[in-house]
Protein backbone atom coordinates (compact mmCIF):
# COMPACT_ATOMS: atom_id res chain seq x y z
CA UNK A 1 0.00 0.00 0.00
CA UNK A 2 1.00 3.58 -0.63
CA UNK A 3 -0.22 6.32 1.67
CA UNK A 4 -0.70 10.04 1.18
CA UNK A 5 -0.99 11.77 4.53
CA UNK A 6 -1.46 15.20 6.01
CA UNK A 7 0.06 16.40 9.24
CA UNK A 8 -0.95 19.53 11.09
CA UNK A 9 1.67 21.46 13.01
CA UNK A 10 0.53 22.42 16.49
CA UNK A 11 3.28 25.03 16.51
CA UNK A 12 2.31 27.07 13.45
CA UNK A 13 -1.06 25.57 12.44
CA UNK A 14 0.17 24.74 8.94
CA UNK A 15 -0.23 21.50 7.05
CA UNK A 16 2.35 19.13 5.59
CA UNK A 17 1.47 16.71 2.78
CA UNK A 18 3.60 13.62 2.27
CA UNK A 19 3.55 10.04 1.04
CA UNK A 20 4.96 6.78 2.29
CA UNK A 21 4.69 3.02 1.92
CA UNK A 22 4.84 2.46 5.69
CA UNK A 23 2.72 5.16 7.29
CA UNK A 24 3.38 4.28 10.95
CA UNK A 25 7.14 4.42 10.53
CA UNK A 26 7.00 7.69 8.61
CA UNK A 27 4.85 9.34 11.28
CA UNK A 28 7.38 8.23 13.91
CA UNK A 29 10.19 9.79 11.86
CA UNK A 30 8.30 13.08 11.79
CA UNK A 31 7.68 12.90 15.55
CA UNK A 32 11.38 12.27 16.29
CA UNK A 33 12.43 15.23 14.15
CA UNK A 34 14.16 13.09 11.52
CA UNK A 35 12.38 14.78 8.59
CA UNK A 36 14.10 18.02 7.62
CA UNK A 37 10.98 19.78 6.37
CA UNK A 38 8.98 19.24 9.57
CA UNK A 39 11.54 19.01 12.38
CA UNK A 40 11.10 22.68 13.35
CA UNK A 41 7.30 22.47 13.12
CA UNK A 42 6.77 19.82 15.80
CA UNK A 43 4.57 18.70 17.48
CA UNK A 44 2.61 17.29 14.56
CA UNK A 45 -0.73 15.53 14.43
CA UNK A 46 -1.91 13.19 11.68
CA UNK A 47 -5.21 14.67 10.49
CA UNK A 48 -5.83 12.78 7.23
CA UNK A 49 -4.58 9.93 5.10
CA UNK A 50 -5.55 7.99 1.99
CA UNK A 51 -4.36 4.57 0.86
CA UNK A 52 -3.73 3.42 -2.68
CA UNK A 53 -2.50 0.22 -4.31
CA UNK A 54 -0.59 2.19 -6.92
CA UNK A 55 2.53 4.27 -6.34
CA UNK A 56 1.67 6.33 -9.40
CA UNK A 57 -1.81 7.13 -8.08
CA UNK A 58 -0.37 8.12 -4.69
CA UNK A 59 2.16 10.43 -6.38
CA UNK A 60 -0.58 12.13 -8.39
CA UNK A 61 -2.74 12.51 -5.29
CA UNK A 62 0.11 14.04 -3.29
CA UNK A 63 0.78 16.56 -6.06
CA UNK A 64 -2.94 17.43 -6.23
CA UNK A 65 -3.24 17.92 -2.46
CA UNK A 66 -0.38 20.43 -2.59
CA UNK A 67 -2.27 22.64 -5.06
CA UNK A 68 -4.72 25.38 -4.10
CA UNK A 69 -7.64 23.10 -5.08
CA UNK A 70 -6.19 20.25 -3.03
CA UNK A 71 -5.73 22.46 0.02
CA UNK A 72 -9.33 23.61 -0.32
CA UNK A 73 -10.46 19.96 -0.56
CA UNK A 74 -8.58 19.05 2.61
CA UNK A 75 -9.92 22.01 4.58
CA UNK A 76 -13.47 21.04 3.62
CA UNK A 77 -12.80 17.35 4.29
CA UNK A 78 -11.47 17.84 7.81
CA UNK A 79 -13.24 21.07 8.80
CA UNK A 80 -14.57 19.52 12.01
CA UNK A 81 -11.09 18.39 13.08
CA UNK A 82 -9.20 21.49 11.99
CA UNK A 83 -9.12 22.93 15.53
CA UNK A 84 -6.99 20.04 16.84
Amino acid sequence: MYYVYILKSLRDGGFYVGKSEILKDRIKQHARGEVKSTKDRRPLVLVYFEASNSSKDANHREIYLKTAWGKRYIKNRIKNDITI
